[in-house]
């Protein structure tokens, strides 16, 4: 069987913003963000999807499209949406969360890029500038020690050009700082955006190759059962890709019992003891 693919998760992004008085959705996701990894690994897909379809509910129209990093924490909320939907074997719905994941890490690229782009600008140009300052200030304080017996004043200009320099120094070191920083923000954001189309292509493929695989089965049953069977022999494969696939196997073909008792194993949870018939004595048995 294939490798069942992971939904690509971009790592978090939380940058400083100023102090606001009501909780942002990037302080709430720093206290959702675990307890939705936790239940993703015990397999619980319901309870995520539940709590992100609440946040997406209350903040999702809130979010300001100017505010990186609550865009940012918009579309990690949809991506965890995704992993919840094809853990349950929901593709179609993982597909929709990827697409809107993605298009609203293109919009907080673009008015990322427009914002800082500005502020990257003013770096590079103070740069230069304080660059060919450097550089005069230095010649100036070359030419200064270069003399014998300095006065007094000039002795303070010295003592003046070497704070000048110090502070230049430091302050070209802050905007280079501050360029890297915002390189690494947009590469992120526009790298986001890619990632998140790249996902949605691939499960629309996955759900295109089943429709397929279906039709050359001859009925949802019949490949539901012999896809079971893969699933089932291949246990190399992560707990997670099985447990996702033998929903989706569930999903198409509910009355599949051994499907059931497949994703029931995985979950650790034993199957009730079936009914048994409660045996009668025989009147006609000969002694």
């Amino acid at each position: 069987m294939k490798r069942f693919a992971a939904v690509l998760l971009p790592a978090a992004l939380f940058l400083a913003a100023p102090p606001v008085f009501a909780q942002t959705l990037t302080d709430r996701l720093l206290t959702l963000r675990p307890q939705w990894e936790a239940a993703l690994e015990r397999g619980d897909a319901i309870s995520v999807r539940q709590a992100v379809e609440g946040v997406l509910q209350k903040e999702a129209q809130s979010v300001s499209p100017s505010d990186y990093n609550e865009m940012y924490s918009l579309t990690t909320v949809r991506n965890f949406g995704a992993r919840a939907a094809v853990l349950e074997g929901d593709w179609e719905a993982a597909v929709a969360m990827l697409q809107a994941a993605g298009k609203s890490a293109a919009e907080n690229a673009a008015r990322a890029q427009a914002t800082l782009g500005s502020i990257q600008k003013q770096h590079e140009e103070r740069l230069v500038q304080w660059k060919k300052e450097i550089a005069d200030q230095e010649q100036r304080l070359k030419g200064l020690e270069a003399q014998v017996g300095m006065t007094e004043a000039q002795l303070k200009t010295r003592q003046q050009l070497k704070v000048a320099l110090d502070e230049r120094k430091k302050a070209i070191q802050h905007s280079e700082t501050s360029l890297r920083t915002i390189q690494e923000i947009l590469s992120r954001l526009s790298e986001d955006k890619m990632l998140f189309d790249k996902s949605a292509a691939e499960w629309n493929g996955f759900i295109a190759k089943e429709k397929l695989e279906i039709a050359q089965a001859g009925s949802v049953g019949q490949f539901v059962v012999d896809k079971l069977e893969q699933v089932k022999s291949d246990d190399a494969k992560p707990r997670f890709d099985r447990l996702a696939y033998g929903r989706r196997l569930r999903r198409l073909d509910a009355s599949n019992q051994d499907c059931q008792r497949f994703v029931n194993g995985l979950m650790g949870i034993e199957d009730p003891p079936e009914t048994q018939d409660t045996a009668k004595p025989n009147p006609q048995k000969k002694t």
